[in-house]
């Protein structure tokens, strides 16, 4: 039997910040984290999204206790303006929760010049992390990277991380996932170093049905094959996205889960089945390429501990 949100305690006066909280598992998990007492603070490019976003939580959970801050990950001022906004709203925060992300679109770039999927998952939410770290550690709270099971095909290309030379959607997308479970396992040893009593908890979802899928490769010159793939994927071997954001939730909020930790599901290739302590390529227990990685990343957008 695995892990479920029932074996949540009452959260009444946690803070959560989830971001891509307009939708899919950001979404599903804020409802799970309001329903048990907290309030939830979601992220979202789009006024527009974030409010019907918020209707659709208070309708299903009236007593909710939400609201919004705008954030592109692909935008270094959004960052800054993001963490000020929580920040200021904020006395507290318990976990900071990095679930939004970009899968598969054709080449494109942040507004700092990064290749989008490594500089929207992985370096955007480093920023994040970093500028919200003396709040979290202020309240010893958590950072919950959101990798997948494709880590599992990444690889961590020195010679060529931002796509300068080629790209391969598929394969940048893998190496931006394992480039989360990397950080987290990094982060992790760096804040035992520290002494500092916040921890990095990973996660994946399995293979949940979400927008996810659709969203980069429905870009304008997004790959036509993977749209019609993932729509037939989706309808007949995906999870929903609630049994999908069961281990975000678990990462951010249940009192068992270990620092250094990588929660999800545990059956059929990890793609679904009960939630539990998932499995963990060799690839990502690199400490050597990891280190490396951190070094590259803080000489990309700053360092992490100010």
């Amino acid at each position: 039997m695995g892990w479920t949100p029932d074996a949540l305690p009452n959260l009444a006066g946690k803070t959560y910040v989830v971001t891509g909280g307009n939708g899919g598992l950001g979404l599903e998990a804020t409802k799970i984290l309001c329903a048990k007492g907290a309030r939830v603070v979601i992220t979202a490019r789009r006024e527009d999204a974030a409010k019907t976003a918020l209707q659709s939580l208070r309708a299903e959970v009236p007593s909710a206790l939400a609201d919004f801050v705008l954030l592109d990950l692909a935008d270094p001022d959004s960052i800054t303006r993001a963490a000020e906004a929580v920040r200021r709203t904020c006395p507290q925060l318990d976990a900071l929760v990095n679930n939004a992300g970009v899968m598969q679109p054709p080449l494109l770039r942040t507004k700092d010049g990064h290749e989008l999927q490594l500089g929207t998952n992985h370096l955007g939410h480093f920023r994040l992390s970093a500028a919200l770290f003396p709040l979290l550690e202020a309240s010893r709270g958590r950072i919950v990277p959101v990798s997948s099971i494709a880590h599992k095909l990444g690889r961590i290309d020195f010679d060529d991380l931002d796509s300068e030379r080629s790209y391969d959607p598929t394969a940048r997308y893998a190496q931006s996932k394992l480039a989360n479970l990397m950080f987290s396992f990094e982060l992790q040893r760096r804040l035992t170093a520290r002494g500092s009593a916040v921890a990095s908890i990973a996660c994946h979802p399995g293979y949940a049905a979400t927008n996810l899928q659709s969203a980069g490769v429905g870009m304008e010159g997004g790959s036509v094959m993977f749209r019609w793939l993932y729509k037939v994927s989706n309808a007949v071997m995906a999870q929903s996205a609630t049994l999908g954001s069961w281990p975000l939730v678990l990462a951010a909020a249940d009192p068992t889960a270990k620092a250094g930790g990588y929660y999800g599901p545990t059956g059929l290739g990890q793609a679904r089945g009960p939630v539990g302590e998932s499995y963990v390529a060799d690839v990502a227990k690199d400490q050597e390429v990891a280190r490396k990685l951190w070094e590259w990343t803080e000489r990309a957008v700053g360092p992490f501990f100010a």
